[in-house]
């Protein structure tokens, strides 16, 4: 069975930071967009064994939307 979860992927001067908002505390990082995709993947099936059905279905039926806005800057 296959779930669709989000993933937040944040660059700064370090790398790449990737989290997933359904899971508290599920985060990772990694030195390429490739790397990150890799280990948020593998954090994410990790964190998903920990869980019963009953969790699983509480975290996923969450609907997370992200996009952007412009703003003015002084």
């Amino acid at each position: 069975m296959s779930q669709k979860v989000s993933v937040v992927i944040e660059k700064d001067e370090h790398g790449y930071y990737a989290y997933c908002p359904e899971f508290e505390g599920c985060q990772t990082q990694g030195d390429t967009i490739d790397d990150v995709m890799a280990n948020i993947k593998e954090a994410i099936e990790l964190y998903i064994e920990t869980l019963s059905e009953e969790e699983l279905k509480e975290a996923t039926s969450k609907e997370i939307l992200t996009t952007t806005l412009e703003v003015q800057v002084a």
